[in-house]
């Protein structure tokens, strides 16, 4: 864990090109124990997996890298101006997050890693090629990155539709939403990071509920219910928030990003990924409906569960509560996006 605040912090703090690489390959072997932890063969199979894409977006980046500083002599991220290394820096960092068409490593290696685990590689993963994306926006291609943008929000969307695993509906959910930060990148990048910074809120405080509860699958979602009936309802509110439901925290980056793309003449693009979201909001339901609405089926053999009576940890309290209320806070983040 050291390691990977190590691998984050030069990441996000360089300004050379060579320095963000190392932040991202010690980011990249950091996480790789954590994912084989339980000597699984799916955990081996997906940290294997894991280590091959990230590798390979590592050596674009620097590849891209290179081919600017041969033609500008810049190793200054900033600095991107080469049309070559921005269309190469794309693709790597899309490799990287995880969008579309480079998306088929992270469900699986999602699947394949722990509730924890999953988490970091859908926050704190995520958050160095951000980053670089955030630097380098202003070099980016347009109209690569809104395909891009709105095929993540579509694939999300349908694949996640059929998914009985959670954390496979998740990896789709974490696809759609990046989608969302891509479309709006080059227009407003800080409303990308606060998009960021409010999907790993809710999806952190989403995960914690899931470790807490045990909950792997949509069935034995259906049976924790009976475990921990608060912890669950705050669940359903979280899922709804990520689902971009108006009283609650998700409304607001999708509100912002909607009202970027139609000042920027872009109400085709707005309209689509709106629609799009739609999909994601069925999933989404469905997911609150099993947490909370459905009782589980109660035969004699069926072993009763008792409350827990472990307290439920202050940070999955906290990360709930600002999952569902932080949307009359929006005139602040207005003022600093």
């Amino acid at each position: 864990s050291i390691s990977l605040a190590l691998g984050t912090t030069i990441t996000i703090s360089s300004n050379h090109w060579v320095m963000a690489w190392t932040g991202l390959e010690i980011n990249t072997l950091a996480i790789i124990p954590l994912i084989s932890k339980s000597h699984h063969p799916r955990a081996i199979e997906a940290a294997i997996k894991y280590f091959l894409v990230q590798a390979a977006a590592s050596t674009l980046l620097l590849f891209s890298s290179m081919i600017n500083a041969w033609h500008t002599g810049q190793w200054d991220i900033t600095q991107l101006s080469h049309p070559t290394s921005s269309l190469l820096l794309t693709t790597a960092i899309a490799m990287k997050l995880g969008l579309v068409p480079f998306h088929f490593w992270f469900p699986e290696v999602l699947q394949g890693s722990s509730l924890t685990t999953a988490m970091l590689l859908s926050t704190v993963m995520k958050f160095p090629p951000i980053t670089i994306l955030f630097l380098t926006s202003h070099s980016l291609n347009p109209a690569l990155l809104t395909t891009m943008a709105v095929s993540s929000a579509a694939l999300g969307g349908w694949m996640g539709l059929n998914q009985t695993q959670i954390r496979k509906v998740l990896a789709f959910s974490s696809i759609s939403h990046l989608g969302w930060m891509t479309i709006t990148l080059i227009y407003n990048p800080k409303l990308t990071l606060t998009t960021f910074y409010l999907y790993c809120i809710m999806t952190s405080a989403i995960f914690l509920t899931l470790n807490s509860t045990k909950s792997l699958k949509l069935s034995t979602m259906m049976t924790s219910w009976t475990k921990a009936p608060v912890l669950n309802t705050a669940l359903m509110m979280t899922l709804l928030s990520l689902a971009g439901l108006p009283p609650l925290t998700g409304f607001l980056p999708k509100w912002l990003i909607i009202q970027e793309l139609s000042k920027q003449e872009m109400a085709a693009s707005a309209t689509i990924i709106a629609i799009l979201s739609l999909l994601g909001l069925f999933f989404y339901l469905r997911l609150a409906y099993y947490s909370t609405i459905t009782l589980p089926p109660n035969p004699t053999n069926f072993m009763k569960h008792w409350h827990t009576n472990k307290p439920t940890n202050t940070l999955i309290a906290t990360l709930s509560s600002m999952s569902a209320l932080l949307l009359p806070l929006s005139p602040m983040t207005l003022a600093s996006v």
